[in-house]
C-alpha cells in the first residue's frame, strides 16, 4: 500500500475522499482487503514501538494509512470544522461518541497532526497483542472501568496534568461501542474533567459503521464500503460550573448530527 498523507497535510475545514478507483480484489473482498493492509499498519507500528521508534508523528501516519486502507476498499471520509479545533488556542477535551474501533484509528491522524493528543482507554488495551506497544507509546490515559470513583481520579489527575503540558484529551464517554447513540448511557466524565482543568470542550460526533462490531470478536466484524464515514468538530464550549450544561450541548450536538446524517443517507 502506498503511503500518502492526504488528511495530515489538508489544512481546510472540511476534508473529502478525492474520486479514486476501487481495484477489483478491494472491491470483491473488502473486508479481507482491509484487514490485510490495517494489520501491516499495526505490525510494522509495533516493531518500532518496541524499538523505541514510535513517536508522534509515525502514530499521525499509520493513522493516515489506515484511512487509506479504508478509502482503498470503497470507503469515503468526510471530515468537518477542523477548523474549531485548529484555531483553538492551547489543549481541550474532545468528546465524542463511540461507534466502532475506526475512530480508535483515525482520530490521530486528524486531530494529531494540529496539536498534540492522547486518549482515555481501558488499562486492558495496553496487554492487546501486537497493539499494546502502539498504543503505550501514545501515552493515554488509563481507567480499570472496575471501580469509577477510582477511574475519574485517575482521569483527574493524568488528564489533568496532559492538559497542563498542552496536550489535548479524547474522551469516549459511553461505556462500550454501540451502533445507536443513547444519551442515557453517556456519562459527564469529559465535562467535568475540562471543568476541573479549565479548558474548553470541543465537541466530535462520528459515524462510523463502515467497520461493524463483530459477533465474536467485537474488534472484528464485517467491513462496509457503501456505509459513509463521518466525522464533525463543533466549536468549542467554554465550561461555568460543574459543566452539566455543557455536558448536555456536546449530547445535543452528537444527536443531532447523527439524525442528520441518518435522514441524509435514508436510514
Amino acid at each position: 500500500m502506498k503511503r500518502n498523507s492526504r488528511i495530515i497535510d489538508h489544512k481546510e475545514d472540511v476534508y473529502t475522499t478525492p474520486e479514486m478507483k476501487t481495484g477489483i480484489f478491494h472491491r470483491l473482498l473488502p473486508t479481507l482487503s482491509f484487514y490485510m493492509m490495517a494489520t501491516s499498519v499495526v505490525v510494522k507500528g509495533s516493531r518500532a514501538a518496541l524499538r523505541g521508534q514510535y513517536g508522534m508523528e509515525r502514530w499521525s501516519q499509520d493513522s493516515q494509512d489506515i484511512a487509506t486502507a479504508a478509502e482503498a476498499v470503497g470507503g469515503r471520509i468526510r471530515i468537518d470544522g477542523l477548523d474549531n479545533f485548529r484555531t483553538l488556542e492551547g489543549p481541550c477535551v474532545i468528546i465524542a461518541n463511540h461507534m466502532s474501533t475506526l475512530e480508535t484509528f483515525l482520530i490521530p491522524g486528524i486531530l494529531q497532526p494540529i496539536k498534540d493528543i492522547t486518549f482515555i482507554v481501558k488499562r486492558s488495551l495496553l496487554e492487546y497483542p501486537v497493539f499494546k506497544h502502539v498504543m503505550r507509546a501514545s501515552m493515554p490515559i488509563t481507567v480499570g472501568r472496575v471501580n469509577p470513583r477510582e477511574d475519574l481520579k485517575d482521569v483527574f489527575e493524568q488528564g489533568g496534568k496532559m492538559l497542563s503540558g498542552g496536550r489535548s484529551v479524547v474522551v469516549f464517554p459511553q461505556t462500550t461501542r454501540s451502533d445507536v447513540f443513547d444519551p442515557e448511557r453517556f456519562n459527564s466524565i469529559g465535562a467535568k474533567l475540562a471543568s476541573r482543568a479549565g479548558v474548553p470542550i470541543i465537541p466530535m460526533a462520528l459515524y462510523t459503521a463502515f467497520w461493524s462490531n463483530g459477533r465474536i470478536l467485537k474488534d472484528y466484524g464485517t467491513i462496509h464500503p457503501d456505509r459513509k464515514i463521518r466525522f464533525s468538530l463543533g466549536k468549542p464550549i467554554y465550561i461555568e460550573g460543574k459543566g452539566t450544561r455543557e455536558h448536555q450541548e456536546v449530547v445535543d450536538f452528537i444527536k443531532a448530527k447523527l439524525d442528520s446524517w441518518a435522514a441524509e443517507d435514508g436510514r
